[in-house]
């Protein structure tokens, strides 16, 4: 679901070690594929599974990170209407650990084209690993704001609301800007956002100043007070 508009390769990339494509261990792989097997045939809850099942990996060995994406909207209220992934993010200085994690419990790992992520699979469904939202490296402060919330029965930090927001909106640009995709997003969360904190984040960018209107307009947030237009 997150949304980048820069593609290099990952080896490129400050901060990021370069990683090699993850067969896993051959005796955990079967159990996986095993899981995947006795999934529901809804696709939202195979998704859920495979959120549960990589969160409960990270959590167990310790990593810093924050579910998001649409998984995170469902976590804070939203319907369950999953997007075709998971999405986690973590610091750029922690990949190599988390793909050596992922990979030591039986999940294939590797690194896609784009140098902002990387992409792994369990249960039969792809997870993103994202160490950059809206072109910004994630931070250790955006994942202290991260709130623990119940996925399904399990446990894990999920991105603030503001941030989750943010990490959507700031991603619009003349190559992306799908205003259809966010506004259900800025519907269901709205209250929980910090409207000011975004607006201020995404600075004068035309893109999400024409969202910010779109909006507006639709009386999903106040218009900003004339002395800031």
């Amino acid at each position: 679901m997150t949304q980048h508009a820069d593609d290099h390769a990952l080896g490129q990339h400050a901060g990021v070690a370069e990683l090699r494509l993850a067969s896993g261990d051959p005796q955990l792989v079967p159990q996986n594929e095993a899981l995947a097997e006795d999934l529901p045939l809804d696709r939202n809850q195979a998704i859920l599974q495979a959120t549960k099942q990589v969160a409960s990996i990270l959590k167990r060995e310790g990593h810093a990170f924050a579910l998001a994406g649409s998984v995170a909207v469902y976590a804070h209220g939203g319907t369950q209407n999953l997007q075709h992934d998971v999405d986690f993010c973590f610091r750029p200085e922690d990949a190599e650990a988390v793909a050596e994690t992922l990979r030591e419990a039986g999940l294939p790992v590797y690194a896609p084209p784009e140098d902002w992520l990387l992409k792994a699979n369990c249960l039969g469904q792809q997870v993103d690993l994202i160490f950059e939202l809206a072109h910004q490296p994630v931070t250790t402060e955006l994942l202290a704001r991260a709130e623990e919330l119940s996925v399904d029965s399990v446990f894990m930090p999920v991105l603030s609301p503001t941030d989750l927001v943010h990490s959507l909106v700031a991603a619009f640009s003349e190559h992306h800007c799908d205003f259809g995709a966010v506004l259900p997003i800025a519907r269901t969360l709205r209250e929980k956002v910090d409207w000011d904190a975004v607006r201020q984040a995404c600075g004068d960018a035309p893109m999400p100043d024409a969202f910010f209107y779109f909006l507006e307009r639709l009386e999903v947030i106040p218009p900003r007070p004339k002395e800031e237009q």
